[in-house]
């Protein structure tokens, strides 16, 4: 049996009103109209639910018995409804935004003062990917948008703004006769060609193309990498590297994730510089979104406009 809301709707209103003009004028509907739709319930309910004559309107035993149930179910739909439109609400308020690690770089505080600008609204709320995943979340919709490194598996499918260019540095243990030669070196630099012998750890290979640029793929001539591990993470990055499984490339801005104690960073000449952007879907034209990366750009124009080091 499909009863429609309205036809509780209906029916509750006539209950109360005991009075189809009445109940009419309530519901802002035609009296026969409205006759008509009692009529129908009662047959598809296979009941009389009024007494009916030229100057009263009764509700039978039959209606007694639905009208509690019926206010019960068009209360529970009444708080569906409201539920549905705070989600809603909530939703369109809402930004998440995916990162592998901490952007740093003031970058979170900056583009949220541009966003609530233009959204007061606006909800942001930050979400931690683990590095098997380079685009942050974009990919499986999870994020609305996101800092990632480029380049990015399938880079169509993503717009993107840069909001740092940045030198890689290579992550070595103290006491490597690397960091040796680096201090030695005028620029406290080592060029790459002296890396190449040397056991990488590398992105987990779900990164695709990411894993290429933190192995200086396009740097080798052709040579491939020794891999001395993945990590998947700037702590199991410390770990490795502190450990002597091998040494990573890194941003210049994301070195203090990993040096501490026992690893230091070192410049390398000789490699292109990686790019940290803000990106979300190709087609994705919601408003937060869009203002998310206008506010990037932005920010971008200012921060990438500087000379990058060692580039």
């Amino acid at each position: 049996m499909d009863i429609h809301g309205r036809d509780l709707r209906y029916f509750v209103a006539v209950a109360e009103e005991l009075g189809f003009t009445r109940a009419a004028e309530r519901l802002f509907v035609s009296q026969p109209a409205l006759s008509k739709q009692i009529r129908m319930l009662e047959r598809q309910l296979g009941v009389v639910l009024f007494e009916r004559d030229r100057r009263t309107v009764r509700l039978t035993s039959v209606g007694e018995a639905l009208l509690p149930h019926a206010r019960e179910v068009l209360a529970a739909w009444q708080g569906a409804e409201a539920a549905v439109r705070e989600a809603n609400s909530a939703e369109r308020r809402t930004l998440v935004i995916g990162m592998s690690t901490s952007p740093g770089r003031g970058l979170l505080p900056a583009l949220r003062t541009r966003l609530v600008s233009r959204h007061p609204d606006v909800q942001p709320v930050l979400r931690q990917v683990n590095w098997a995943d380079p685009s942050a979340g974009l990919a499986d919709g999870s994020s609305d948008v996101a800092f990632v490194w480029l380049p990015l598996p399938d880079e169509d499918r993503y717009q993107c703004a840069v909001v740092a260019l940045e030198p890689r540095v290579v992550a070595l243990p103290k006491g490597h006769p690397l960091a040796v030669r680096a201090a030695s070196d005028p620029e406290g630099q080592v060029d790459f060609a002296d890396l190449l012998d040397e056991p990488f750890l590398a992105l987990p290979a779900k990164a695709g193309p990411l894993r290429d640029h933190w192995l200086a793929v396009d740097a080798r001539d052709g040579r491939p990498p020794r891999i001395g591990g993945v990590v998947a993470s700037a702590e199991e990055t410390y770990e490795a590297v502190s450990g002597g499984q091998g040494i990573a490339l890194l941003a210049a801005g994301n070195a203090p994730l990993v040096v501490r104690d026992k690893v230091i960073a070192v410049p390398v000449r000789g490699l292109s510089p990686s790019r940290l952007a803000v990106a979300a879907a190709h087609d994705d034209r919601r408003p937060l979104v869009l203002a998310y990366l206008a506010a990037a750009r932005e920010v971008g124009a200012t921060t990438c406009c500087d000379p990058v080091p060692g580039a």
